[in-house]
């Protein structure tokens, strides 16, 4: 017995021993606020699909893009909540796509696992629900909203609800027929907001995770400004307010949010651009800083991103100023999870450029730091391990 318990307690330390440097790498990636950053890009110029980096967001410092994952315009991305799965839209022609992808947060290397179609032309953005159930995905080019379930193994199955959006707007050349743009869903996961720059809406439906469904919610809408084309939207961290941006009038709208009935009601709204801007400008990006103070939106045509500092007790936004993105057409950026470091992806100029964040102002300054990565769209960070 006193052998066997021997034997046992050693195999017990060896496998310990062996253990450690895999252990002691994770925590010192951990304790360093290490992440890998995926960048998400249109395929018709340099890109070959999904891109991989490193920051370390003690220093700023980005290591140089690596092809992740070859991929037809994975222009958005979406991580799985527990990191393992990494999903994308597929902009091809009129059958839209999404595609699976299994995740090695060690190496950022990405495995294909299979692709469904997205239930319509144009997928433009997606969302993976909190209990990593579904795939929520919409489609720009026909106007509608799809859920696709997962299975345990992160691979996609064909879509378990749908629904196509109907209307028009005053805006002859944009507004024709529905645009639905971007899908968020609420910090308790009951509802999905979907934002459709062709009907001049942000639409709220009622979300059930284990159903896979989504039905109008009551109110189904809440409308902006005609023309405004209401493009991406953000929850603030404390459930109070959300934010919209409107790619048309280059606008921020800010609402109010009943957590209870899943129902936004407009604030205020506020233009992008500096006074006397007299260019041509759209919109496309918005993000509410980690602690909620600050809210960021970029401008595509004066090619900056504009700050705002947030009235805490009433959600309205105060315009700061708009720093430039040194290249063109900034159509997405990202936040890091600390807070310190914003990438901004210039699409047509084919880089990404990073920005420090003075966490007591909001304000940005450029690090210097300029990546090179083929039409940017999307940015995502995922710990390293």
């Amino acid at each position: 017995m006193r052998c066997h318990v021997s034997m046992r307690t050693l195999r017990l330390f060896l496998v310990a021993a062996l253990a450690w440097p895999l252990v002691s790498a994770i925590a010192l990636g951990a304790q360093k606020g290490e992440y890998l950053v995926y960048f998400g890009t249109y395929t018709r110029k340099a890109s070959k699909g999904i891109y991989v980096s490193r920051l370390d967001t003690a220093t700023g410092k980005v290591t140089a893009p690596e092809l992740a994952a070859e991929a037809t315009n994975p222009s958005f991305l979406a991580v799985h909540p527990n990191r393992r799965f990494l999903y994308a839209v597929s902009e091809a022609g009129k059958g839209g796509a999404v595609s699976a992808f299994s995740l090695d947060a060690t190496t950022g290397t990405l495995t294909f696992l299979n692709r469904v179609s997205s239930g319509g032309a144009g997928p433009c953005h997606l969302v993976v629900d909190k209990t990593g159930k579904n795939v929520l995905v919409v489609n720009y080019g026909s106007g509608s909203v799809a859920v696709l379930p997962l299975e345990e193994d992160g691979r996609l199955k064909e879509a378990s609800s749908f629904i196509q959006h109907k209307g028009s707007s005053v805006n002859p050349k944009r507004q024709q027929g529905p645009h639905a743009h971007s899908v968020n869903l609420s910090a308790d996961n009951r509802f999905a907001v979907v934002a459709d720059l062709g009907l001049d809406q942000v639409l709220v439906y009622r979300f059930d995770p284990a159903k896979g469904s989504i039905t109008p919610n009551e109110p189904p809408f809440t409308a902006v400004k005609p023309g405004s084309g209401p493009r991406h939207f953000a929850f603030h961290p404390t459930g109070k307010f959300a934010y919209v941006i409107n790619e048309l009038a280059s606008t921020v709208t800010a609402f109010a949010y009943d957590a209870a009935r899943g129902a936004l009601s407009e604030v205020q709204t506020i233009g992008t651009l500096p006074a006397g801007f007299t260019g041509t400008n759209s919109t496309a990006e918005v993000q509410v800083y980690p602690s909620g103070k600050f809210v960021y939106g970029s401008n595509r045509g004066h090619d900056s991103i504009a700050v705002f500092k947030v009235n805490g007790k009433k959600g309205t936004l105060t315009l700061l100023e708009q720093t430039p993105t040194q290249g063109k057409i900034p159509r997405n950026f990202g936040i890091d999870p600390t807070g310190r470091w914003l990438l901004a992806a210039n699409q047509d100029t084919d880089n990404v450029v990073v920005f420090r964040i003075d966490a007591k102002t909001g304000r940005l300054s450029p690090t210097g730091q300029v990546l090179e990565v083929g039409a940017p769209v999307c940015v995502k960070f995922v710990p390293l391990q």
